[in-house]
């Protein structure tokens, strides 16, 4: 797994916020099934709502690199949305600079 992918799995799996928000550029955004959240502290108002907020958990069960782009499936566990879903991660240098997330 690319290691800025590899953090904020850690990040959400661990609960934390922070290691969480500094995964992304400081521009970084979410893509949320539509739903636009960009910079760290949408993001965060995003994850306390929706993410770490609701104690989620992905376990990844497969991933592709293309260049900057990593696809993963995953499933998702916790206290709000719980099933498979794929993530898509944009990275430039160490950092996510979006996570896309799809059914």
């Amino acid at each position: 797994m690319v290691e800025a992918v590899q953090r904020l799995l850690d990040a959400v799996n661990n609960g934390d916020t922070d290691a969480f928000l500094a995964a992304f550029s400081v521009t970084g955004r979410v893509d949320d099934w539509g739903r636009l959240f960009t910079g760290r502290e949408e993001i965060r108002r995003w994850s306390d709502a929706e993410l770490i907020g609701k104690h989620a958990t992905l376990a990844p069960l497969a991933a592709l690199r293309d260049a900057e782009v990593v696809t993963m499936t995953a499933t998702v566990g916790g206290h709000g949305f719980n099933g498979p879903s794929t993530f898509t991660f944009t990275i430039d240098g160490d950092e996510v600079t979006q996570m896309t997330i799809r059914e």
